[in-house]
C-alpha cells in the first residue's frame, strides 16, 4: 500500500531537521538534517545557506582586507579604482564623523521636496528631480532592444511599494508591516527636524499614494513573465496617456534631441492609469510619498541613531534580529558601489588559473550533453532542434571575473572631505547620467551582470551569455580535490541550470544573438507550454514552512532547475560516476535555515523555489534517483511517474 506521506517534496516538515530521515523519504532532510540541527543563523541575517555561508566567509576576508588597506598594512592592489572603495570605506566607516553631522547633509534635499507647493511646481521640477536621482512615481531606465539587440531603448515602468510584492497588500500581516512603517517612517522624519504633525501627515498621505500604486503596478508573477516587458509605443501614443504631468517637457530636458521616437512601456496597465495617479488632486500624496520614500532610502548613510531608526521595518520584513556592525555597513556599502571593482580583487587574489581552466571544462561538457539531449529529444522537431543547437553553441562564457572593468568606475570619485551621504548621493547621479547616456550609444556585450566576489550565476537573455563569479566556485558547489561526482551535483548542474534558462519559458522566446524571435515550430511550441504548465503545476500549492508557493512566479527557475540536474545527471552517467554523489552534493547545496519572516517576504517575490524544495522536487523527476537510492512506491520521495516533469 502506498505511504500516504509521498508527496512533492518529500515526506514531513523539511524546514525542521529530522535524523532519521533517509533519501528514500525525504533526500533533502537526510543529507542536511545534521547541518540544520547544528547551524546558527547569524544575528546580523535572516538565513544561513549554502550561498550565504560562502558569502559570510568572503565577506570576513574582504572585510580584514580592507581594514588593512585602510590602516596601511597592506599595499592598495593594482586594481583599477580600487583606491576609491577604500576611500569611501574609510568615510562610510567613521561614525563620529557621522554621528557628528546627524541630519545635517540631507537637509538641502529633503527641503527640495518638502518646499514643493503645488502638482504645477512639481511638473516644473520634475526632470531636475529625476536627474537628481530622486525616487519619483514613474521610472525610466535604458537597456538593450529586445528585438534588437545591438542598440539600447528608453524603457518605462511603474514605481516601486512599500510592501515586497502587490500581493503582499493582502495577507494578514500587511496591517500590522505598514505600522511598522508609519511609526518609522514619523522618527526619521521628526529626527530630521520635521514638526510631529508634518511628519504624521506625510506618512499617512504617503500610504495613501502607496495603496493607490499597490493596485496597478506588476506584482512580482506578471514580473517573472520577461517578454512580457516588451511592448514598444510610439513618443505620441506614450504622451497621449499624460495629461496632468508634462511629459513632453519632461523627455526634452532629460534627453534634448537625443529624445527617442519610441519607449517601450513595462507597465502597460500602470501606463493606463498614469493620469489616475499624477494629477493635482494627489500632489499631496504625491509628495508626502517622495518625502517618504526618501527618509527610508538614506537614513542608512546618516548617523547610527538614523541606522538603527530605520531598521525596524527591514526587521519585520525579514526577522533579521540584528543591525548589522558599523564596520560591515561600511564594507558593504564599499563593495555596492564599486562591485565589479571589489570582484575584481577578489578574483585576482582569491581565484586560481587551474580551477578556472577546470570550470571552463566542465562547462564545455555540459554544453556537450545539452547537445546531445536535444539531438536525441523526441518531443523537438529536426527544424527546432537545429535551431536549439545554434543557440546553444553561440553561447558566451564568462568565468571567474571580467578582463577589463567598466567605464563607469572611471566617472566615479570620492570627495574625503564631503559627507557619507553626499558622496553617495554624487554617485547615484553619475551612475544615473551613465545609464540614460547609453541611448545613443550600441549595447556593450562585455558587460558583465555580477562581480567575481558575488556567490551566484546567471544567464542574460539578451546577450545569450552565462555567467560564473569565481566566489561561486567553491565547497560544497566546486573543489578541485572533492570527486567529479561532487562537483557535477554542485557546480555542474549550477552550470547546466543556467544554460537551461536559454530554453526556460522566457529565455525559450529569443534566438543566438538574444533577440526577442520565435524561433520554434507552432507545434513544438505548443508541445513546450504543455510541459511548462506541467512545471507550474508541479511545484504549486506546495507548504513550505509559513507559506505555499506561486507555481507560476517560480516557472522558469524550475525549468533551468530540471534541465541543469538532468544535464550533470547524464554527464556524470557518461563518466561512470557514483550518483548518489550528485544527488546528495544537489541537497547539500539548497542547505537552509531561514527566520519565518524572511520565508514570507522571499517566497512573495523571488522567481525562485526556496532551496529545499529545489533539492527534492526536481531529484523526485530524475529516474536515476530512484535507481540510486532503490526508491519504492511506500517510500516518502516517491512520486508517481505520470506526474514526474521532464522538459530538458
Amino acid at each position: 500500500m502506498k505511504n500516504t506521506l509521498s508527496v512533492r517534496g518529500g515526506a514531513g516538515d523539511i524546514t525542521k531537521p529530522n535524523l532519521n530521515a533517509r533519501p528514500q523519504d525525504n533526500l533533502y532532510l537526510a543529507v542536511n538534517s545534521e547541518w540544520l540541527e547544528k547551524t546558527e543563523i547569524p544575528s546580523d541575517r535572516s538565513r544561513i545557506a549554502s550561498f550565504d555561508s560562502i558569502d559570510v566567509n568572503i565577506e570576513k576576508e574582504l572585510m580584514q582586507d580592507f581594514a588593512d588597506f585602510s590602516d596601511g598594512k597592506k599595499d592598495l592592489p593594482s586594481v583599477p579604482n580600487f583606491e576609491k572603495a577604500v576611500a569611501l570605506y574609510k568615510i562610510a566607516n567613521n561614525f563620529d564623523k557621522r554621528n557628528e553631522e546627524g541630519a545635517a547633509p540631507i537637509q538641502e534635499d529633503l527641503k527640495k521636496i518638502t518646499n514643493l507647493e503645488n502638482f504645477s511646481e512639481l511638473n516644473e521640477k520634475f526632470a531636475e528631480l529625476f536627474k537628481s536621482d530622486y525616487v519619483l512615481p514613474i521610472s525610466f531606465d535604458v537597456d538593450a532592444d529586445m528585438k534588437n539587440t545591438k542598440v539600447n531603448v528608453l524603457q518605462f515602468g511603474g514605481a516601486g511599494t512599500i510592501l515586497p510584492d502587490t500581493t503582499t497588500y493582502k495577507t494578514p500581516a500587511a496591517k500590522e508591516l505598514l505600522k511598522v512603517y508609519h511609526d518609522q517612517t514619523v522618527k526619521l522624519l521628526t529626527m530630521a527636524g520635521v514638526s510631529e504633525q508634518d511628519a504624521q501627515n506625510y506618512t499617512e498621505k504617503a500610504l495613501e499614494f502607496d495603496k493607490k500604486l499597490s493596485e496597478v503596478v506588476k506584482s512580482s508573477e506578471e514580473w517573472a513573465d520577461y517578454p512580457a516587458m516588451y511592448n514598444p509605443t510610439s513618443l505620441n501614443d506614450f504622451e497621449d496617456k499624460f495629461k496632468s504631468l508634462d511629459i513632453d517637457k519632461f523627455l526634452n530636458e532629460v534627453f534634448g534631441k537625443d529624445k527617442p521616437d519610441k519607449i517601450i512601456v513595462t507597465e502597460p496597465r500602470f501606463l493606463d492609469h498614469v493620469e489616475e495617479l499624477l494629477n493635482a488632486d494627489n500632489f499631496e500624496e504625491i509628495k508626502s510619498w517622495m518625502v517618504a520614500k526618501f527618509i527610508n532610502s538614506v537614513a542608512s548613510f546618516l548617523s547610527q541613531e538614523f541606522r538603527e531608526a530605520a531598521f525596524p521595518f527591514s526587521q519585520a520584513l525579514s526577522g533579521q534580529p540584528q543591525l548589522a556592525t558599523g564596520t560591515k555597513q561600511a564594507y558593504r556599502i564599499a563593495n555596492g558601489i564599486f562591485s565589479e571593482v571589489v570582484g575584481v580583487y577578489y578574483g585576482q587574489t582569491y581565484f586560481g588559473k587551474d580551477a578556472k581552466d577546470d570550470v571552463e571544462d566542465m562547462i564545455h561538457k555540459m554544453i556537450d550533453v545539452y547537445e546531445q539531449r536535444i539531438n536525441d529529444n523526441s518531443w523537438l522537431s529536426e527544424e527546432t532542434k537545429k535551431k536549439a543547437i545554434v543557440k546553444l553553441r553561440a553561447l558566451i562564457l564568462k568565468i571567474g571575473y571580467p578582463d577589463k572593468i567598466e567605464e563607469i568606475y572611471n566617472r566615479l570619485s570620492i570627495d574625503e572631505n564631503a559627507s557619507l551621504y553626499e558622496n553617495a548621493a554624487k554617485i547615484a547621479c553619475e551612475k544615473l547620467n551613465y545609464n540614460l547616456e547609453k541611448l545613443t550609444k550600441p549595447v556593450d556585450r562585455t558587460v558583465w551582470l555580477m562581480p567575481g566576489n558575488l556567490v551566484n550565476a546567471c544567464y542574460d537573455p539578451q546577450r545569450n551569455d552565462i555567467t560564473f563569479p569565481a566566489a561561486i566556485l567553491q565547497k560544497p558547489f566546486y573543489d578541485l580535490k572533492q570527486s567529479r561526482s561532487l562537483n557535477y551535483g554542485g557546480i555542474g548542474v549550477v552550470i547546466a541550470h543556467e544554460i537551461s534558462h536559454a530554453f526556460d519559458n522566457n529565455g525559450a522566446k529569443f534566438d543566438e544573438f538574444g533577440n526577442l524571435k520565435d524561433w520554434w515550430t507552432d507545434q513544438d511550441f505548443e508541445e513546450f507550454k504543455k510541459r511548462t504548465q506541467a512545471e507550474i503545476d508541479l511545484f504549486d500549492g506546495i507548504q513550505y514552512g509559513p507559506v505555499t508557493l506561486n507555481g507560476k512566479q517560480i516557472v522558469s527557475e524550475n525549468i533551468a532547475d530540471q534541465g541543469g540536474l538532468t544535464a550533470a545527471v547524464e554527464a556524470n552517467k557518461g563518466e561512470n560516476g557514483d550518483m548518489k554523489e550528485v544527488f546528495e552534493n544537489f541537497a547539500r547545496v539548497w542547505a537552509n535555515k531561514q527566520l519565518p519572516e524572511s520565508i514570507k517576504t522571499q517566497v512573495s517575490v523571488d522567481v525562485h523555489a526556496p532551496g529545499p524544495e529545489r533539492a527534492n522536487v526536481q531529484s523526485q523527476c530524475q529516474e536515476e534517483f530512484y535507481k540510486a537510492f532503490d526508491v519504492k512506491p511506500e517510500d516518502g520521495m516517491w512520486l508517481d511517474p505520470d506526474k514526474r516533469v521532464v522538459i530538458w
